[in-house]
């Protein structure tokens, strides 16, 4: 019995202890609250880029084809072999053509020969015309002796007829000796216009003929070979592909598709890196020399194609290879940055809780028609010093961007953030083609300080938090500018070198002690 109310009373105490120990525990909970994790505001250099993929090309390929129909009699290059400018790379079986070439001297023969007939023919004619002409003379001074004696009564005046008639005849004789004459020259215009267009075809078979042999149109390296030898090459409408030519394997270049949201931010002369697949690890340098202003659109998805010239000495890199491409938009140095994740912090309760992201984009216009607008058009009038013309135009740009603004309510939030981005890209457009040379670098400058660049001050604010002196979260308002991805330059009075940020919060992984009777005696 004794046994029995000890064993009793130390469940009891037990029990005791573990709901004061559970109790502490809760209460413990409640007043220090969660374990934050920090990181520290730094000061030093940042760089925004744009990421792409792109396909490597030889700055300079051409296709060899053939302007001839047969059948290929020899294939004399290869996949990667050298070619030099005007080498014979293929030959097509010439006997067809040759023959043609045979048929058409013929032919130029036949009319040269007609040309010979023609020119005897005009001699012979005009060896007539001259007999004609002679005879036309001598009729002529037979009619006037008649015609004098017959003045003077010598003789009958029939005589003088007959004299008449005949030199009617002769004169008849010499039109007619001239006509054929005529004839026969038009005959030998003929002959020689027929031995042109002989010739001509001459020409013509000759051209083919030698349109048998396939010649490198540059120096280059083969890299595609579409043909095997006694393959019949039919050209008709289109010139069949043979060969592919890279002109030259050492100059590459990466053609880059890019969103048409940050076609903006591109410019010619740009610094770019890119690495390849084939070779983990190792990264290409590479400038922008080209923006195709031709869009493709795939899918309702616009790019637009960059050129990247990229060096290849080694010649590693290889056509048709897939680039990762980095292109440097903007470098800043010397400026306060912080982790993105500080950005995207946000406290328990604060605003739907810490899943919101705490930068969220400024929206100049759509929720204040006016305000900032007016604000910036201030600023620009005073600090550009733009004359009446200018802000006559600048209210004429500021007057239509306002209704796309207005228009980005009724956008899903997916894409509000895109759309905007355009419209503030098509804005700062066409305010700089209203500036001057002067003018522009100071745009710029505004551009840079209020952080209205993409990437670079893409016009949003921000908010991150620090520990107050009694530990608890506390808001700082920030602008946002460039961002690498990682990290995002900020603007406030209130930050400094070295303070330091919350970025996450640290997930109790602690759990309450279960509960276990204790053992107690045992029953036997």
């Amino acid at each position: 019995m004794n046994l029995s109310r000890k064993w009793w009373a130390s469940l009891a105490v037990v029990a005791v202890v573990s709901a004061a120990g559970l109790g502490s525990w809760a209460w413990q909970q409640r007043n220090n609250g969660p374990e934050y994790k920090t990181g520290k505001v730094e000061k030093g250099g940042i760089t925004a880029s744009v990421s792409a993929s792109g396909t490597l090309s030889p700055v300079v390929q051409v296709q060899v084809g053939s302007q001839v129909s047969g059948q290929l009699k020899e294939v004399l290059v290869d996949f990667n072999s050298d070619v030099k400018k005007d080498q014979l790379i293929a030959l097509i079986d010439p006997q067809t053509f040759e023959t043609r070439v045979q048929q058409a001297q013929a032919d130029v023969d036949a009319a040269r020969a007609q040309v010979m007939t023609q020119q005897a023919n005009i001699t012979a004619q005009r060896a007539a015309l001259s007999k004609a002409e002679v005879d036309l003379a001598e009729a002529k001074r037979d009619l006037d002796r008649k015609q004098q004696l017959v003045e003077k009564g010598f003789i009958a005046g029939a005589e003088r007829d007959k004299a008449q008639a005949a030199f009617n005849s002769a004169t008849e004789q010499v039109n007619t000796a001239r006509a054929q004459t005529g004839v026969a020259a038009a005959g030998l215009r003929n002959a020689e216009a027929v031995v042109k267009q002989r010739e001509a075809a001459l020409a013509q078979a000759r051209i083919d003929l030698g349109r048998t042999e396939i010649r490198a149109p540059v120096n280059g390296v083969v890299i595609k070979r579409s043909v095997e030898r006694g393959q019949t090459v039919a050209a008709s409408l289109q010139a069949p592909e043979l060969f592919v030519i890279a002109e030259n394997l050492t100059d590459m270049q990466v053609d880059a598709s890019i969103d048409e949201s940050e076609i903006g931010r591109i410019r010619v002369g740009q610094k770019s890196t890119f690495t390849v697949d084939a070779f983990p690890g190792r990264s290409y340098e590479g400038t922008v020399k080209q923006i195709r202003k031709a869009a493709l659109n795939v899918s309702n998805v616009v790019t637009y194609t960059v050129v990247i010239s990229a060096a290849n000495p080694s010649r590693e890199l290889l056509p048709g290879m897939t680039a990762n491409v980095r292109i440097v938009t903007d470098t800043r140095s010397d400026v306060l940055k912080v982790a993105n994740a500080a950005l995207r912090f946000r406290p328990a309760g604060a605003n739907g809780g810490s899943d919101k992201p705490a930068a969220q984009p400024e929206a100049p216009a759509s929720n204040q028609p006016g305000g900032q607008m007016k604000a910036l058009r201030e600023r620009l009038e005073k600090e550009l010093q733009l004359d009446d013309s200018q802000t006559a135009k600048l209210d004429t740009i500021f007057a239509g961007m306002r209704e796309k603004f207005m228009a980005l309510r009724d956008v899903p939030d997916s894409d509000r953030q895109k759309l905007a981005e355009r419209n503030r890209s098509e804005m700062r457009a066409q305010i700089m083609d209203i500036l001057n040379p002067e003018q522009k670098k100071k745009y710029e400058q505004i551009i840079a300080e209020s952080g209205e660049r993409r990437g670079g001050g893409s016009g949003a604010r921000g908010r991150v938090y620090v520990l107050d002196e009694k530990k608890q979260p506390k808001a700082i308002e920030v602008r946002l500018g460039l961002t690498d991805g990682t990290t995002t330059e900020v603007i406030s009075q209130d930050l400094k070198e070295g303070m330091e940020v919350i970025t996450g919060t640290v997930q109790a992984q602690q759990e309450a002690p279960r509960q276990r009777p204790p053992a107690g005696p045992r029953m036997f």
